[in-house]
């Protein structure tokens, strides 16, 4: 038995996949994809996870449209969200901050680090 369920969240099937496959190196994470933010806010619905690696830039509903959305619902306000994004500048970074994500990992990530960052932000994200 897993202990975090994590959902990655990319429009890209090839990112989804490594992603998947990347944080799927980490023994405590039950990994779950997503490719929208729609689809991302009905699995939310289904299994609350622990985490969720959120991209900023997704047709339709973006990145940040999506944590909007998980924030004015009490059943999913408290989950913390990490934007994965190209858009990392100090400036941006702020920005999303303040939008409620307890992190931002920069895009392209490292595949062998992206299971160890998301584990930080989790642990963090629960104090």
């Amino acid at each position: 038995m897993s202990d975090y369920q994590v959902l990655y969240v990319d429009d890209e099937d090839d990112i989804r996949e490594i992603a998947e496959m990347a944080l799927g190196l980490e023994p405590s994470f039950e990994i779950r994809t997503c490719a929208s933010g729609p689809e991302a806010l009905e699995s939310v619905r289904e299994s609350r996870p622990d985490l969720i690696l959120l991209d900023v830039m997704m047709p339709g509903m973006d990145g940040p449209s999506t944590l909007e959305r998980l924030k004015l619902d009490p059943a999913t306000a408290d989950v913390p969200v990490v934007f994965i994004t190209a858009r990392s500048q100090p400036q941006e970074v702020q920005r999303f901050l303040s939008l409620g994500a307890v992190g931002v990992i920069a895009k392209p990530f490292d595949p062998m680090t992206l299971a160890e960052e998301a584990l930080a932000h989790l642990k963090t994200a629960r104090g």
